[in-house]
């Protein structure tokens, strides 16, 4: 099947408008955002001491889930992501599984966040406060990515400031202690399993930037630049966070939290800074949510082209340059699930759909040839089998939701196939 034209005055094309700061940025906002106010204590509750181990495996699936997709990415730069490498290089039906993943585990993943602003900003009225972010932040969208990228970047600085303070107030505190890094005998193998699965929620940012694909300036040098210097800085981070915290929490109390970070400035007798605290996280869930819903409309876009969702959602907006009815019906789920859903539920599901989502994009990157860019053989087998531990490692009702969606999708696509082929007959 053809990839979508990218020549200058198609209708259906989208605008290449982002360079490798702007493509930087919104990685670095979609992964630096509530997941690490919101992930580590469930994280701990499985891995106890062993957190940091979790943090570690996280981050080894996500290094090589990067590289898959960043030369894939470079390969293909059209919106889509890994809906469009499965479809390249595996076959239409990995294709469409992919983007179904996607598009199931990240819907969710936009209502968990829009639930996280509605319970810092207003805890009695969050649905209430959930929905009407959702509404603002598609309308931001609508306009154009350019403005997208702008305030992403606005967004980060205020995180990446708040997150600061968070590790330097943590560590200078009198109660930090190393030896609470000391992983015991409660760090089970499955227990850091699960954590890698839960902290996975929040690395898993840097597929936007291949979604964008067909939005960034110069794709074959942009994304592979962009994708592994967004996940480095963000892993930086996270490991920061995770030390400070763990050292002024200790992995019991870090892990009883509901507010980890807040516990954590408040353990270290700066509890002026809870308050600021309860900003930055408010300020990150909206930064993902952002991202959330401006990767999930061009995913929608990429399958409506190829008619395995509506074709009226490929239409691209004649003066903003974006799939404007994808981004509204995206919103709309969105708005509907944040006034209904549950926040906890949602993460390991979203994660659940993701891990499905990058093992197809490993896989896919096996079958490059050297000559196309191909990554070194081990880091596409790494990524594969990784994503497959981490997500049956997950709490066993993500497993189980997160598997049924999947298949239901599946018999859905070969429905739809049996209704063509009985047409044609």
């Amino acid at each position: 099947m053809s990839k979508p034209s990218t020549a200058s005055g198609v209708p259906d094309e989208l605008q290449r408008r982002l360079g490798v700061p702007d493509a930087v940025v919104i990685g670095l906002g979609s992964m630096i955002g509530a997941g690490i106010f919101a992930a580590l204590a469930p994280a701990a509750h499985a891995a106890g001491s062993g957190l940091l181990l979790g943090l570690a495996v996280a981050a080894v699936v996500a290094y090589c889930n990067a590289t898959s997709s960043a030369r894939l990415a470079a390969r293909y730069p059209a919106s889509g992501g890994t809906y469009v490498y499965g479809r390249e290089r595996l076959g239409d039906f990995w294709g469409y599984l992919a983007g179904w993943g996607f598009i199931v585990g990240k819907t969710a993943s936009c209502a968990a966040m829009a639930l996280t602003v509605g319970s810092y900003v207003w805890p009695g009225q969050a649905h209430a406060v959930a929905v009407a972010a959702v509404v603002a932040l598609t309308a931001v969208n609508y306009a154009g990515v350019q403005k997208s990228a702008w305030l992403t970047r606005a967004i980060v600085a205020v995180v990446l400031a708040v997150l600061a303070a968070v590790v330097v107030a943590a560590l200078a505190s009198g109660g930090a202690d190393a030896a609470r890094l000391d992983v015991g005998s409660d760090a089970t193998f499955g227990g850091v399993l699960q954590a890698a699965g839960l902290l996975f929620f929040a690395f898993a940012g840097y597929a936007r930037i291949a979604t964008l694909g067909e939005e960034v300036r110069d794709p074959a040098r942009t994304i592979p630049r962009a994708i592994p210097l967004a996940l480095g800085i963000t892993l930086v981070v996270y490991a920061l966070v995770a030390v400070s915290v763990l050292m002024a929490l200790g992995p019991q109390q870090l892990a009883d939290a509901t507010a980890p970070l807040s516990d954590a400035v408040r353990a270290a007798g700066v509890d002026w800074m809870a308050p600021v605290v309860r900003v930055g996280a408010t300020v990150a869930a909206l930064g993902s949510l952002l991202a959330l819903i401006l990767g999930v409309s061009r995913t929608t876009l990429a399958m409506a082209r190829d008619r395995h969702l509506p074709h009226a959602l490929a239409a691209v907006h004649p003066r903003f340059k974006v799939p404007h009815r994808a981004e509204l019906v995206v919103g709309v789920v969105v708005a509907v699930l944040a006034a209904t859903a549950d926040v906890r539920g949602a993460i390991g599901f979203s994660s659940f759909g993701v891990l499905a989502y990058y093992a197809i994009a490993n896989a896919s990157a096996w079958t490059l040839t050297p000559d196309e860019g191909r990554p070194h053989r081990f880091i596409p087998v790494i990524g594969l089998v990784g994503c497959l531990v981490l997500a049956f490692a997950l709490p066993l009702a993500s497993v189980v939701s997160g598997a049924a969606v999947l298949a239901f999708g599946a018999a859905a696509y070969g429905l739809r196939r049996a209704v063509a082929a009985r047409r044609e007959s």
